[in-house]
């Protein structure tokens, strides 16, 4: 008697997963991400600096012309 449709699927499913169980947790090299890759690329990064650092400078110019905490 042959197996039915199903049971051969299912025996091919628990086939893979046995397969499966020794692989887990065994990420290949290729895939993992390296430490140089920044999220936020250089321009923008710069950017960013130059805003924040500008409007800081700015901030300090207008408040020593102005004569202080007025």
């Amino acid at each position: 008697m042959d197996p039915t449709t199903s049971r051969r699927l299912a025996d091919r499913k628990v086939e893979r997963f046995e397969k499966n169980i020794t692989k887990r947790g065994a990420v290949p090299e290729t895939s993992t991400k390296k430490g140089s890759n920044y999220p936020v690329g250089p321009v923008l990064l710069g950017f960013f600096i130059f805003v924040v650092i500008g409007s800081s400078l700015f901030q300090i110019i207008r408040t020593a012309t102005s004569g202080g905490m007025a």
